[in-house]
């Protein structure tokens, strides 16, 4: 039976259906979960958010085999969940089918583009649920909705029967409410074997990026702190400055610096310059997959969403050699400072969720700022997990841990063990605020 998404649901839903699977004994038999409207499924049409879209666009005829892996470990699917329009937003308001509500923080956005899918697990509605990564889709609405999400390392689960976005940095991430659900449908759709914890080899706190946080940086970095140094001793910790690593290690970067010196308190010029070469890049690549419907269809986007795309179908080549020669020089660098089995510890967002509609003006400096957070891992293909932390203020609060690329089932296990003392200490210190 299929029905359309209610007000029940958090809108988080495009369409409700139950999609058959057979029992297994996998530990995701019987868990429910949701897939992001982008994911190619048997007999649905993929909407990508836009209503357009829906209508010039035919039904799947055959299931992308992220989505099949987990229907195949006899997890049951209740449906597609809402999302940015042609996933071009990490706020995740969509002006043709509502925005889902964010049931962390009801006033504020959810995050985007993999909005709905957040929304479902955040509300409890699933037990998990699939989304996409490109700029930031699953890392943002997961810390915007106080729940796990994992960006896998570029490449390493299909991206097949997923509507494309920019493929140098498109992924098929996952959320979920607890980090050992999280590891199981990593297991997965990773392919991976049950293998035991290795201890890190060294946890790097990108001190620099912290002083782009709106709240406190010790609330965060005192609670990994004291969890790493109940798992493994204190020793392995060390700060870094991770802008003037990247600034020394990846020459490229020259090419995309902007000359503006305005709000430098506020940014790492760096990982600004990384920001445009990964925008630039995406907008390229976006421009090569669907600039020739978008001219033809001419659909119907939402405010802010027409500009952007506008700004990607008159993106040139000019500057795309450099945007690859950028990704190969920072996946090099962040792999010789990371060594093997090291962790970088970075903010997923600059602060909490903006409220609802708020102007895109006075939006500018939080996404720029957000930008030059997710580039480090979107440039490189490194794996990133979000991690909820509780709340400052009575709004959600997370954290990022990176490790290199390959390296997925290392971070998820190191998740898994770390994230019981994180809590610990999360209730401690949001005790002592009282």
């Amino acid at each position: 039976m299929t029905m359309t998404g209610t007000t029940t649901d958090y809108g988080a839903f495009m369409e409700k259906f139950i999609l058959p699977t057979v029992p297994t004994s996998s530990p995701l038999n019987r868990l429910t979960f949701a897939v992001k409207d982008i994911f190619d499924m048997e007999g649905y049409v993929s909407g990508f958010g836009n209503p357009d879209w829906l209508r010039t666009h035919a039904a799947a005829t055959s299931t992308a085999p992220a989505v099949s892996a987990v229907l195949d470990a006899g997890a049951i699917c209740l449906g597609r969940t809402v999302m940015d329009e042609m996933a071009y937003s990490i706020n995740g308001e969509n002006v043709h089918y509502g925005t889902p509500v964010n049931p962390c923080a009801p006033d504020r956005v959810p995050g985007g583009s993999s909005s709905g899918s957040a929304v479902a697990v955040g509300a409890e509605l699933v037990d998990f649920s699939l989304g996409t990564d490109t700029g930031g889709s699953v890392r943002v609405p997961a810390s915007y909705c106080g729940i796990f999400g994992f960006r896998p390392s570029h490449g390493v689960v299909s991206t097949e029967g997923v509507i494309p976005m920019a493929q140098s940095f498109d992924t098929v991430g996952w959320f979920a409410r607890d980090p050992v659900t999280l590891n199981h449908v990593g297991q997965i759709l990773l392919q991976l074997p049950n293998e035991k914890l290795v201890q890190p080899s060294q946890v790097l706190i990108a001190e620099d990026c912290f002083k782009l946080f709106s709240i406190p940086s010790t609330r965060v970095t005192n609670v990994i702190a004291a969890s790493i140094e109940k798992l493994s001793g204190g020793q392995i910790l060390q700060p870094v400055n991770l802008g003037d690593y990247v600034e020394s290690k990846v020459p490229s970067l020259n090419h995309f610096r902007e000359n503006d010196t305005e709000n430098e308190e506020f940014s790492i010029k760096s990982l600004t310059a990384l920001s445009a070469a990964m925008r630039l890049l995406q907008r390229f690549e976006f421009k090569k997959n669907h600039g020739e419907w978008v001219s033809t269809v001419k659909p119907n986007l939402g405010p802010g969403l027409s500009e952007r795309i506008l700004d990607a179908l008159n993106t040139s080549e000019e500057h795309i050699g450099a945007c690859e020669s950028v990704k190969t020089q920072l996946q090099e660098a962040l792999a010789a400072l990371l060594g093997e089995n090291g962790v970088i510890v970075i903010p997923t967002v600059p602060g909490p969720p903006p409220k609802l509609q708020t102007e895109t003006t006075s939006l500018e400096t939080f996404r720029a700022r957000a930008f030059s957070l997710l580039s480090i891992a979107g440039v490189s293909g490194f794996c990133q997990v979000t991690i909820p932390l509780g709340k400052y203020n009575g709004l959600p609060v997370s954290v990022s841990l990176m490790a290199k690329h390959g390296s997925d089932g290392f971070l998820l296990n190191l998740v898994e063990a770390l994230y019981p003392t994180m809590k610990e200490q999360v209730e401690i210190v949001e005790k002592l605020s009282y």
